[in-house]
């Protein structure tokens, strides 16, 4: 089956499940509609539905930020207005009276989606901080310790915003970090928004004694020169498919994305790095530890999963990812995966929340 009838029939689901709910809240709301209203709440709809869509090709930030919302509230009803009309069709049976059954469903629908979207907005714009040590001493005597801050996912744009971003680097220098690490997804798919607000401004501010080093995500999309051009002006240190010594002991290797069919394999990165210091990968997708294992990488950093975001996804994550969030160690390498400091599509995060991790490396 051709790729563009796929898209096409999954659009046409999609908006037909948009139309399903918004339908039954509507019924349950407001019985007997006139003709007039049906016309332009289901056009409105359907104009929603399509919105983040429509903005992405547009470039229309506004529509953008109207289409994610959508997908918000989308995703709150689609788990919760089935249910609902199963409880409805139940009462019927016991034969409540009808108009008061559909009358109180409309409104359990509106209580669910103010409570779910304000716990999920609180997630996702209340970072905290999770702290992993980490030991590379074989013998337990570990000579010094380097403490790492590291920051994922922050897909900075319409949504993930400035003051997102100036939220972020206090609760970074408030830890007093030796080394800031980014693997991946610093922007949300396009740079015009992370400039037109100046966060390079705000990003620069971050105070790290050995500097920030980023590895570039499957989000930081368009003119790659221009984009590691605009995050060396955040006075980022950019590693695509390559390597840098720091605190005169410690290895980095950033790779380009999974996606980038032009990425170096590792063993390729590998090939004049010193062994014997510690090595610190920063890859933005969690795949392949065991190869990371068996090249000699001591620490392994990424992101990418969201651990789902949102609810029950993280049963997907877990399923497709050895380590989808959170600390795994293989013999003796240490993997860290977070869930991210911003958010993809619905600003919302019902099942993770945003987070900056800290890690003190004793090697």
């Amino acid at each position: 089956m051709p790729i563009w009838l796929g898209i096409i029939g999954v659009l046409i689901v999609y908006n037909l499940l948009s139309l399903y709910v918004c339908r039954m809240v509507q019924k349950w709301l407001l019985p007997k509609p006139s003709k007039v209203f049906r016309i332009i709440y289901f056009s409105l709809v359907l104009l929603l539905a399509n919105a983040f869509i429509i903005g992405t090709i547009t470039s229309l930030d506004v529509v953008r930020a109207i289409g994610s919302y959508w997908f918000a509230l989308l995703y709150i009803l689609v788990f919760s207005v089935p249910l609902i009309h199963i409880v409805v069709a139940f009462l019927r049976l016991l034969k409540l009276s009808h108009q008061n059954v559909e009358r109180w469903a409309g409104i359990v629908s509106i209580i669910i989606v103010v409570l779910v979207f304000s716990y999920g907005t609180f997630n996702a714009y209340s970072p905290v901080v999770r702290t992993y040590d980490v030991a590379l001493s074989d013998n337990g005597e570990a000579k010094k310790q380097l403490n790492i801050v590291m920051v994922s996912d922050t897909h900075f744009g319409v949504l993930s915003n400035k003051n997102h971003a100036k939220r972020m680097v206090k609760e970074i220098n408030a830890l007093n970090p030796d080394l800031v690490l980014f693997p991946g997804d610093i922007v949300d798919d396009k740079i015009d928004s992370y400039s037109k607000q100046g966060i390079e401004k705000v990003i620069a501010k971050i105070k790290a004694k050995y500097g920030v080093y980023v590895s570039l995500g499957n989000h930081d999309k368009g003119d790659t020169a221009k984009l590691i051009k605009v995050l060396e002006d955040s006075k980022m240190k950019v590693l695509y498919d390559d390597t840098a010594v720091v605190a005169n002991s410690i290895t980095l290797i950033g790779r380009k994305d999974k996606t980038d069919r032009e990425r170096l394999p590792l063993a390729a990165l590998m090939k004049n790095v010193d062994h014997t210091k510690p090595i610190i990968l920063l890859d933005h997708q969690p795949y392949d530890l065991d190869i990371a294992k068996a090249e000699g990488v001591d620490l392994f950093v990424a992101g990418h999963t969201h651990r789902g975001q949102v609810a029950p996804f993280q049963y997907v994550t877990q399923r497709i990812y050895e380590n989808d969030w959170g600390y795994l160690k293989k013999g003796s390498l240490h993997s860290i995966v977070s869930s991210g400091y911003g958010f993809w599509g619905p600003p919302i995060r019902t099942n993770s929340r945003s987070e900056i991790v800290q890690i003190m490396l004793n090697y």
